[in-house]
């Protein structure tokens, strides 16, 4: 007995000395299967810089680029754009962009998410940097028998100045917000240039306007040259006073070891063991992304909020933007509220104090105010998944006001937003927004023109927003508006046609499209009816009633037919041409995309009807088959962790199908053991016995050591810690958690919440 005790504690102590960010890769996701990719980016969780590498304009492949073009100063809020960069060159001077690239190789790179080096190979210089939370520091190794260049250059409205012969400042406009900056040089330059456009000036130190830029250089560089940037949205004294307040005294090293230990700490509130080597690089680098979002830009006690462009004091709180909320709300969110609730209030009081300063709930706020993305309503969803968690730390009466609001008086059409239109208005009179025929030509001038209407997944979202808004007010004892909000929930049952078992669009007669082909109807993306896939997967999305929607399709054994039919459907033409029309349908397991959004919940709807088993199965299978610890290893558009997200959740072994319950379902994780150290100092702790590739099933399984006969678990069961201790085997165990008893209480209680 002495001798295990001594084996389990040495084998304890070899648990707590892991560091778990060996594992992540940055560069996994660097090639994508379709549609955009990820950059290797250096920051510190949540933090307002965040710095990557400028590849090939164009080449969204950013992996694949022979030549880096510079480094960016920092990555706006907006995905598909940076800030002002900066590039290390030697020789003679040259402003293009072509011309200061230089070639480099990633046999030759080191990148963390703390820590960034590259090796330039036409310059001979070797590049590095780390961050802070407002700040970066470069340090370029330059050959010491040439003249040293830094250029910084915009390719939007910017402004440069040199405020002495060591550091320069500036701004860069993007959607009527500033990014502010102050560098410092370690060394005092030698000489000095601005230019635009058109033009080299040697004798000038203010330049400003588009495409503008300037650059210093330096001789005699024997010793690395350190370039130190602060950041702010708030004006360029700021972000001196940021570079000084995270920089002043502190060493290159020191930086760089202080944000290792900040992602250290921050990804080991998920210890795991067991697995294999490829499954640990995928975690934790999924992990990783996870904490993208939200940012945090309070700034020393004030932010600037680009909602109503003033500067505020943050009386003791951080003020977060830049969330893509119609990702975020499904898994990001939910995992984030587990790691760390507090967070996650200030989050929320966040998007409450945007309401109060711009007069609306916004949906996916930036640092220079909303950018109307996507469809449905999902602040509502966020606002209520938090407070029902017992997250109470923010002004719930406030958000309930700013929610109602958008509910009763914003427009639904995506990519739009501000006031009703006449289509919003029928969907509150009858239940549905009305759809054209495919040949129609659009007859509301505010319908985007490439989004179209996306008439039946607007009215899928909008159900479960407005499930979310009516609990919300039941919480807040507003019993008027939780019926009327509950009868609106329930307005995805009016364009289900039980005639064809689709989810289909309606015209505002009431007729159906006809004809109507639930793979191909609807244009680019179905975005006549549906958002970027196809009725196939939209006809799962109705994430507030799952018991409605079983019903509506038959009962327990039609929709398990329906759900294995979707994982096996073939797509009736040539694969690229589907594909040419469904690029956001990547990872196709049949009609199920795996990197999608509206597909994540999906595969645990077999819990739903009484086949967790089957959940088992094809989570295992998405996870082993679609995600990797290569370049080509994330499956779809990753737009800022919520992807990542779902694959940390999953592989811990459960997933909130619908924020807003309290539950999980649980599928079938792929380590042994999962320790999440919850901060509160306890732990909730999940053992696979006998996990293997093979063994993904549950055979049987305990709470706290008290038998556990069901496929869910709720959020106070794992906040409150414990263990949940799972025995697997290679055959499933068809009767575990399958008694209707079960799946009837798992129904009721996502229903009445």
């Amino acid at each position: 007995m002495e001798k295990w005790l001594i084996i389990l504690l040495v084998l304890s102590a070899a648990c707590k000395k892991t560091d778990f960010t060996a594992y992540v890769d940055p560069n996994i996701g660097g090639v994508a299967p379709l549609l955009t990719t990820k950059n290797p980016t250096v920051h510190r969780p949540h933090s307002m810089i965040r710095v990557f590498p400028v590849t090939k304009p164009g080449l969204s492949d950013r992996y694949l680029s022979d030549k880096i073009y510079g480094f960016a100063v920092n990555m706006p809020a907006y995905r598909n754009g940076h800030v002002t960069e900066l590039m290390p060159f030697p020789g003679e001077i040259g402003v293009s962009k072509t011309e200061n690239a230089s070639l480099y190789d990633h046999d030759h790179e080191e990148v963390h998410p703390w820590y960034h080096k590259v090796w330039l190979e036409d310059h001979e210089i070797m590049a590095e940097w780390s961050t802070t939370e407002r700040a970066v520091i470069y340090r370029f190794h330059f050959p010491p028998d040439k003249i040293g260049n830094i250029i910084f250059r915009a390719g939007r409205n910017a402004a440069f100045r040199f405020q002495d012969s060591f550091s320069i400042s500036g701004w860069e406009e993007f959607r009527g917000s500033r990014q502010y900056f102050y560098a410092h040089f370690s060394n005092p330059y030698d000489w000095l240039g601005m230019f635009n456009e058109d033009s080299i000036f040697h004798d000038r130190k203010e330049i400003s306007g588009e495409r503008s830029g300037t650059y210093v250089s330096f001789s005699n560089l024997q010793d690395p040259l350190e370039v130190r940037i602060g950041i702010s949205y708030i004006d360029v004294d700021q972000a001196r006073e940021n570079l000084i307040h995270e920089t002043d005294g502190k060493t290159f090293k020191q930086v760089t070891t202080k944000s290792h230990r900040i992602w250290k700490d921050a990804l080991n509130r998920i210890r795991v063991s067991g697995g294999t080597e490829r499954q640990l690089r995928i975690f934790y680098t999924s992990l990783y992304r996870a904490y993208e979002r939200m940012v945090d830009i309070s700034e020393y006690g004030r932010y600037y909020s680009g909602y109503d462009k003033q500067v505020h004091p943050d009386e003791g709180q951080p003020f977060y933007v830049d969330d893509w909320l119609w990702d975020t709300f499904r898994s990001q969110h939910p995992l984030l509220t587990i790691l760390d609730p507090g967070q996650q209030a200030e989050m929320v009081q966040s998007y409450v104090d945007m309401f109060e300063q711009s007069g609306w709930m916004p949906g996916f706020p930036q640092f220079y105010g909303d950018f109307p993305a996507m469809i449905g309503f999902h602040s509502a969803a966020l606002v209520w998944d938090s407070y029902q968690k017992g997250i109470t730390q923010f002004d719930a009466e406030m958000a309930y006001q700013g929610l109602k609001k958008n509910a009763m008086e914003a427009t639904m059409l995506p990519w739009r937003s501000g006031p009703m239109c006449s289509l919003d208005s029928f969907y509150l009179e009858y239940g549905w927004y009305p759809a054209l025929p495919e040949d129609s030509v659009e007859t509301v001038p505010l319908v985007h023109g490439f989004e179209k209407r996306q008439s039946v997944a607007l009215t899928l979202e909008h159900s479960y927003d407005d499930w979310c808004l009516a609990q919300h007010a039941r919480a807040l004892h507003k019993q008027e508006d939780y019926e009327y909000f509950m009868e609106r929930s329930l307005n995805y049952r009016k364009v289900y046609n039980p005639e064809t078992g689709f989810m289909s669009p309606r015209m505002a007669d009431g007729a159906w499209v006809e004809p109507f082909n639930p793979k191909l109807s609807g244009g680019y993306g179905s975005r006549m009816y549906f958002a970027e896939n196809n009725a196939w997967i939209w006809n799962f999305n109705v994430l507030h009633d799952i018991g409605g929607l079983i019903e509506l399709m038959g009962g327990n054994d039609a929709f398990t037919d329906r759900l294995d039919a979707l994982f096996n459907e073939p797509a009736g033409i040539s694969k690229w041409m589907f594909m040419g029309q469904f690029p956001d349908a990547s990872g196709l397991n049949g009609m199920f995309p795996a990197g999608n959004e509206p597909a994540f919940h999906v595969p645990y709807l077999y819990n739903y009807a009484g086949k967790p088993w089957k959940t088992q199965r094809r989570i295992r299978e998405i996870m082993d088959m679609w995600f990797d610890d290569s370049p080509l290893g994330l499956p779809g558009d990753e737009d800022g962790g919520a992807l990542c997200a779902w694959y940390v959740l999953s592989a811990m072994g459960f997933y909130p199908v619908t924020p807003g319950t309290g539950l999980y379902a649980i599928g079938s994780p792929v380590f042994e053991k999962i320790r999440i150290q919850l901060p509160d100092g306890n732990t909730f702790t999940i053992r696979a016995n006998n996990c293997s590739k093979r063994n993904k099933y549950i055979q049987s399984a305990r709470l706290n050591g008290e038998m556990f006969d069901r496929c869910w678990i709720r959020h106070s069961e794992i906040t409150d810690g414990g263990i949940l201790e799972l025995e697997m085997g290679d055959r499933p165990n068809k009767g575990w958690a399958s008694d209707p008893s079960v799946y009837r209480e798992l129904l009721l209680l996502n229903n009445i919440n």
